[in-house]
């Protein structure tokens, strides 16, 4: 039996401010999503929370962007948003950009991570969820789960993993997407993918027998609605154990923090904080980023879980550490690099303020430069 695992998330109302998410809008998701199960819609569904964002783990055998399936989670999302507007939480609905349901969710908001697979003897999965960043966030820490034999060692001693992983790569303003194979093409997946304004991991592959490894949200609010609307706060799959990372390989990118796109008004550069459940509440400066490891041992499509993997004290110093980058990046204030260079800048009010001085903006005789992107490719010396 093929069994397809689903997160689908959304922000739909922020306690306070974009902080937190109300218990009660929770609980109207969790009535939505607990009524699907037993219609037999899902085999099994858990509702988790991090920051002001609400992703719901399913489980079906219905296929990856099924109808009913996508419908339920947004049925489910439409009626939490109403009571997110009966108590004025902030942002009520702000991730649904579309008026009506059609066909499924994708380009209308939530964030999506699906797969398919058959179940193995053990199947341990992690659901990675961030607040306050953009797809991008797992470009990193994917990369050193299945290509970096210094985080993984079974890349080099498992033979089950020995031959490597395959990175589907999408570039997110074209939507299309190239595979590249790991170790053979390294280089040329860290081109792109370290280019993380444009370029997102959106699946990994085993190399020998294609299985799926991990999936990754990718989409990009302020693409869809051409405005900004909040940071996209990510999903991220990864399958673990018996020819994958080990749960401990899956989790060690995030012992040492990386600096992330989002933050306050999506805007500035932050670090990924690693926290429990209960510490996926962002709050300073709107942050700074969180993510949180939900667990799930699979039974029979059954979700035994979610463990709440980051709720130990060896990811303290990960934290610290945030905490003293997030003091240095605060002291730059609207100065890059903490805030995002232009390019990421569009979709706020940076083109108002263009648009309002352009006719002051006078020739002083300096040579115009080519934009970027629109150069040879050459490389001089």
């Amino acid at each position: 039996m093929k069994l397809t695992l689903s997160v689908i998330k959304a922000d739909i109302g922020g306690y306070v401010g974009h902080s937190s998410t109300h218990p009660d809008v929770v609980a109207k998701v969790k009535e939505y999503v607990a009524e699907a199960v037993s219609k037999g819609i899902l085999i099994d569904a858990s509702v988790i929370t991090c920051g002001d964002d609400i992703a719901i783990v399913m489980t079906h055998t219905k296929g990856k962007d099924n109808e009913e399936v996508h419908k339920l989670a947004w049925d489910a999302f439409v009626a939490g948003t109403e009571v997110a507007k009966s108590l004025k939480l902030y942002g009520a609905g702000q991730d649904l950009l579309a008026d009506a349901f059609s066909g499924n969710v994708k380009g209308m908001g939530p964030g999506v991570a699906e797969m398919e697979f058959e179940e193995r003897k053990s199947e341990p999965i992690i659901v990675y969820f961030a607040d306050k960043t953009s797809p991008s966030a797992w470009n990193l820490a994917l990369y050193e789960m299945f290509a970096d034999p210094m985080n993984t060692a079974g890349l080099v001693i498992d033979p089950s993993m020995h031959d490597g992983f395959t990175f589907e790569v999408m570039d997110v303003y074209s939507g299309k997407a190239v595979k590249l194979e790991t170790p053979r093409e390294l280089y040329d997946l860290l081109v792109f993918i370290g280019a993380t304004s444009r370029y997102v991991v959106r699946a990994v592959y085993r190399n020998r027998d294609q299985e799926i490894a991990a999936v990754a949200s990718t989409q990009k609010l302020s693409l869809m609605a051409g405005r900004y609307v909040g940071k996209d706060d990510p999903v991220l799959i990864v399958r673990c154990q018996s020819g994958f990372p080990a749960v401990g390989e899956a989790l060690e990118p995030f012992a040492r923090p990386w600096l992330v796109e989002g933050w306050m008004r999506g805007s500035h550069t932050g670090p990924l904080m690693p926290v429990s459940f209960k510490e996926a509440k962002p709050t300073r400066f709107d942050g700074p980023p969180r993510v949180v490891a939900a667990g799930y041992q699979l039974c029979n499509g059954k979700l035994v879980g979610p463990n709440d993997l980051f709720d130990d004290p060896a990811f303290d110093d990960a934290r610290n550490r945030c905490a003293i980058l997030a003091n240095q990046l605060r002291r730059q204030g609207i100065f890059e690099p903490h805030r995002l260079p232009p390019e990421e800048m569009e979709y706020t009010t940076l083109p108002k303020v263009l648009e309002k001085l352009k006719d002051r903006f006078v020739d002083i005789g300096e040579p115009e430069a080519k934009a970027p992107g629109t150069g040879t490719g050459e490389i001089h010396e």
